[in-house]
């Protein structure tokens, strides 16, 4: 077997945002298979002062800024007739480093992560294509056109069949194309003309469960001191879902819980909080606390984790996160996707407003049974949650003759 390209729409270090931790254990699933190639773009000073985690583990690599802008791309997108989430990622420097590495190594493998980087695989190229789509783009974007308003729906709307029809050439053009649950596969392949066109394959996020590890982190100090009970959410909170979470939670949720336990506090907690919630920032039982260095303190200090999306694709790190840190979980049947968790015993799902207020007062009101949902939540993340397992079926869909391997290892 010879190399394998690994082209990323952002840099997979750190691992600390749900799509940078998928590609980030993804690329040290293939580094383990045969020497990688990393092509990705980055974003933030954060990005570019890992990139001596590149240098380490890649063969050759290409870290290239994004610069180019929503309008500019909207524009770009508008006069090609392509979505506008391809025209965001389309740049002649990554074009050029692909083609050249084409040229100069010999590539066997190429693995794409996320749809966005499709664009780059050439026509011509005669060996085995990988795509991780994780999610159905085209679905989310058809699902923000009908809750939005203009001329953001009608942006929404547009994107939603172009990206459907670029998902479907992706997945009849790879040899495999990954989903992040079997749920979002079976999406997929409803939506596709043929199904016999394309291979589609579940490959579940993990989670580290040695980092995610209640025994070695203290609760966040003024959790602790909180006469509570807290209420944390976390994710990146300029993410249109978690917004609308958020705000779900702040608004229609929050109110009822705060009637019977007024100390109650909810804990917003992620980078990049939108204007429409930094401003609910010390309102009664309110915290948004933005950006901090480690969620695992305020993960530590919550009563209650939550989760409670209404739009949700694939599978929620933040949720796994929180049963991994022996958290009882409140969440909303979208954001159990793709988890095979029970309901009741490793996790709590509430359907409606209502139905998440009253089960968070029934676990704040039932210690013991929040206790036994908790432990459960560890135990079921540990036993059937980590990444090695996950990332298992990885050889074997690029091409590797795992049967040989095991065979040469005996």
């Amino acid at each position: 077997m010879g190399d394998i390209l690994f082209l990323a729409h952002r840099m997979p270090f750190p691992p600390d945002r749900g799509d940078k931790i998928r590609s980030h254990h993804l690329l040290r699933a293939l580094k383990a298979l045969a020497p990688v190639h990393v092509g990705c773009f980055g974003d933030t000073e954060a990005d570019f002062a890992h990139e001596h985690y590149l240098q380490d583990w890649a063969k050759t690599h290409c870290l290239t800024p994004r610069r180019k802008s929503m309008v500019r791309a909207g524009l770009e997108a508008l006069a090609s007739g392509k979505p506008v989430s391809l025209t965001a990622f389309d740049d002649s420097r990554m074009r050029n480093w692909v083609a050249t590495t084409l040229s100069c190594q010999t590539i066997d493998t190429i693995v794409i992560f996320s749809g966005q980087m499709g664009q780059y695989v050439p026509a011509d190229f005669a060996g085995r294509v990988v795509i991780d789509l994780c999610d159905v783009d085209s679905a989310k974007f058809e699902a923000y056109a009908k809750e939005g308003a203009f001329p953001r729906a009608w942006v929404d709307a547009r994107e939603g069949p172009l990206l459907a029809a670029e998902e479907a050439r992706l997945a009849t053009r790879a040899d495999a194309t990954l989903f992040v649950s079997e749920a979002e596969a079976e999406l997929f392949r409803s939506r596709l003309g043929d199904r016999a066109a394309a291979n589609i394959h579940a490959v579940r996020n993990g989670i580290d469960a040695d980092f995610f590890n209640p025994n070695t982190v203290e609760p966040h100090p003024e959790l602790a001191a909180n006469k509570g009970p807290n209420f944390v959410f976390t994710g990146q909170m300029d993410y249109a879902p978690n917004v609308a979470a958020a705000v779900r939670f702040m608004d229609r949720i929050l109110p009822a819980i705060r009637a019977t336990h007024p100390d109650a506090t909810f804990h917003l907690v992620g980078r990049a909080p939108v204007a429409k919630l930094t401003k609910r920032d010390g309102e009664p039982g309110i915290r948004v606390w933005g950006e901090v260095p480690d969620v695992r303190p305020f993960l530590a200090g919550a009563d209650i984790a939550v989760a409670p999306l209404e739009i949700a694709r694939g599978v929620q790190n933040k949720v796994l996160e929180a049963m991994a840190m022996a958290r009882p979980v409140l969440l909303s049947e979208e954001a159990a996707t793709g988890i095979d968790a029970v309901d009741g015993r490793d996790f709590l799902i509430g359907r409606s407003d209502a139905e998440l207020a009253e089960k968070a007062k029934t676990l704040i009101a039932d210690g013991p049974a929040a206790l036994n949902m908790a432990a459960a939540a560890r135990r079921y993340v540990v036993e059937q949650q980590g990444w090695d397992a996950m990332m298992q079926p990885l050889a074997g869909l690029c091409g590797f003759d795992v049967t040989r391997e095991h065979s040469d290892a005996a």
